[in-house]
């Protein structure tokens, strides 16, 4: 009988790597071999895990639910593993980071500072922009990312929702009004995000899953929220934006939060990502569970 984590290894590598002969060189095994352990699998779940054709391997139903647990199992027994490696051996090398620009400003910077002081031996560089990175093609080690998790060939650990809100100064609201519905937001003024991956610049989406869009426009657009939330403030139009940019300003009144007749959108979540890889090394790991374990407790911004 073949071992059935072996099997779970070599799907997952068949996945990633999309070939037999890849996963084979991989594990140092004939293709026939993979094969076996793939036809292992299937036989024992009863369910074809992966379309073959003679120029493309693809997932089935059933073989994306399969590779989503396998893959965290494979992780959960590398973290243990590193977990008690890591009682011996202390994290060291170059790190290096990608992260939104205005969310690292305003409430990553103190984590990575505090997270120096507990590795020293961990270097840092550290990337601000707001646009998605290639992390296996520019080189990064981590990204920090705010949306919807759709990416198959990257992994994630979720670290915190992120809420969204519809926004103006009072200023703008006395002189233009306040809208009461999302049918009226074509109206307005809006200030619009180049970047986003859950709305684009010329739709917003509302609802829980982010199910009703309304096509907006305006006169401003650009690739950070902060130049956004400031031309809000100044009443240059309405504002749609992560909570935590807002906090402070919210507070103050200098924005007002506007609700319509649908809720903002719900399903944006902040997301530490990294490339799919057998090993993790120990540098990403503890910096990972350094966030999981801060983001678990309280996002900075509540």
């Amino acid at each position: 009988m073949l071992d059935r984590i072996t099997s779970m290894q070599i799907f997952v590598k068949v996945v990633n790597t999309g070939s037999f002969s890849a996963a084979g060189r991989a594990f140092n095994l004939s293709p026939t071999m993979i094969t076996k352990h793939i036809n292992a699998l299937e036989q024992r779940l009863n369910c074809t895990l992966l379309h073959r054709t003679t120029r493309k391997i693809s997932l089935t139903e059933a073989g994306t639910l399969f590779y989503q647990g396998c893959d965290k199992i494979l992780l959960d027994m590398d973290a243990i593993e590193q977990t008690i490696t890591a009682q011996h051996v202390s994290p060291k090398g170059h790190l290096k980071i990608n992260a939104p620009l205005s969310l690292t400003l305003r409430h990553f910077s103190p984590l990575l500072i505090e997270f120096s002081k507990q590795y020293p031996d961990i270097t840092i560089e550290l990337g601000l922009n707001d646009r998605i990175v290639d992390l296996v093609e520019e080189g990064w080690d981590l990204s920090l990312r705010i949306g919807k998790m759709i990416s198959s060939t990257l992994k994630a650990r979720k670290l915190t929702s992120i809420e969204f809100i519809l926004c103006a100064s009072p200023d703008y609201l006395k002189q233009h009004g306040t809208p009461q519905t999302i049918q009226d937001l074509p109206q307005h003024q809006c200030l619009l995000y180049s970047l986003g991956t859950l709305m684009n610049r010329s739709y917003w989406k509302f609802g829980k899953n982010g199910e009703h869009n309304i096509r907006v426009n305006g006169s401003l657009t650009a690739n950070n929220g902060e130049m956004l939330r400031d031309a809000a403030i100044m009443g240059q139009g309405i504002a749609y934006l992560p909570k935590f940019l807002l906090n402070k300003e919210l507070q103050e009144k200098k924005l007002v939060a506007i609700t319509l007749d649908y809720p903002t959108i719900q399903e944006a979540a902040l997301y530490i990502m990294y490339p799919p890889a057998d090993y993790v090394p120990l540098k990403s790991r503890v910096m990972i569970d350094y966030l999981v374990q801060h983001f678990s407790q309280k996002a900075p911004w509540d």
